[in-house]
């Protein structure tokens, strides 16, 4: 029998079948620009400390899509000048992926008292929320980096400096059935801790 996966049923089903999709397998209907908003707006519901909402949700309409991957691929022939045409049509495929994309930014408040790593962690988690939402509303999210994450250049396009990608989170409906990947068992990472113990295994 096949394992169900993103099981909207109740609120912890959903968490213990939470599964990412792969966005080269994502087709359509994906989410409208209502729903992609609807996203964002959960995923600002995420932990904050000092309410400083230090991240920044980039919604792509599907009409700046060929826009967008034509100027990564400038970019990347800028910043890679070894790259190969097939490294060209990577990128391209990568932006056209899948139904919807939203670009999150780390957008940090600086200087301030709360710590940097503090506000890029709650970056991290308003890209898990955002996941969470997508998955709640019946699609599913793939929430990608790469090298285009890690460019000043492409971040300029969507955001000024200071700030970082923190992903690419592309959001569709699966056109093969989910997948499960290897999982950790609970007892290599979850561990009680014992007062005079040092790191546990």
């Amino acid at each position: 029998m096949a394992r169900m996966f993103n099981d909207t049923s109740t609120p912890l089903s959903l968490l213990r079948t939470r599964r990412s999709g792969k966005p080269r397998d994502m087709i359509a209907p994906g989410p409208s620009p209502e729903q992609l908003r609807a996203m964002a707006a959960i995923a600002a519901r995420t932990p904050d400390h000092g309410k400083l909402a230090p991240w920044r949700f980039v919604i792509v309409p599907d009409d700046a899509r060929a826009t967008l991957a034509a100027k990564l691929v400038e970019i990347q022939r800028a910043e890679k000048p070894d790259c190969t045409a097939r490294d060209e049509e990577a990128t391209v495929q990568f932006v056209m992926q899948a139904p919807a994309l939203i670009v999150v930014l780390s957008a940090p408040v600086i200087p301030h008292k709360i710590a940097l790593w503090e506000q890029e962690l709650s970056a991290g988690a308003a890209c898990m929320n955002l996941l969470h939402a997508a998955h709640a509303m019946g699609f599913v999210g793939g929430w990608l980096t790469g090298w285009a994450a890690y460019s000043d250049a492409v971040r300029d396009l969507f955001g000024t400096e200071g700030q970082k990608i923190a992903g690419f989170v592309f959001i569709g409906t699966p056109a093969h059935p989910l997948e499960e990947r290897p999982r950790p068992d609970v007892s290599e990472i979850a561990h009680r801790w014992n007062p005079g113990y040092g790191p546990q295994g």
